[in-house]
């Protein structure tokens, strides 16, 4: 089987969503916990990589949730995103699940992953990690994950 950078973000996000963030253990020992987990070491290099690329965007992320703007996708993002994809994200942003600013961050950690195509599945996921890292992001991070695992927004009960 072939892992991807994702397959590693989303074992550390299942594995530790219930706390607050990734042990305080280093780097070495949380690469021996995904190499025992089946991981191979380049994947998880790539991905501790993405994580701490994330965490050094998010700093320097604007954070004005009301300002909004229009959004052109450079060619080799229309080349990883195809419109249902960009769509997609347009529509995360329309419902309030994500801001300019996140939409934004969340591009860039979708073509951080390397793969040739991105579906809609793999954004649901990287939108996931990206609200679950932000703090004050709680009613979004409910609502996305409630699309992640199919329990939907808004059912009327």
């Amino acid at each position: 089987m072939k892992e991807t950078v994702l397959d590693v973000l989303m074992y550390l996000f299942e594995t530790y969503m219930d706390e607050e963030e990734l042990p305080d253990s280093d780097r070495g020992t949380l690469q021996v916990e995904l190499e025992e987990a089946g991981f191979n070491n380049p994947q998880i290099e790539k991905a501790l990589e993405w994580l701490d690329d994330l965490a050094e965007r998010q700093e320097a992320m604007d954070t004005n949730p009301n300002e909004r703007t229009i959004r052109l996708f450079h060619p080799v993002e229309l080349e990883h995103l195809d419109a249902n994809c960009r769509g997609y994200l347009m529509y995360l942003e329309h419902c309030g699940i994500l801001s300019s600013s996140q939409r934004e961050l969340v591009i860039d950690r979708l073509m951080a992953l390397g793969s040739d195509e991105i579906d809609t599945d793999e954004i649901k996921w990287v939108v996931l990690m990206v609200l679950f890292s932000q703090p004050d992001q709680h009613a979004a991070y409910s609502q996305m994950e409630d699309i992640v695992f199919e329990e939907g927004i808004g059912a009327l009960h």
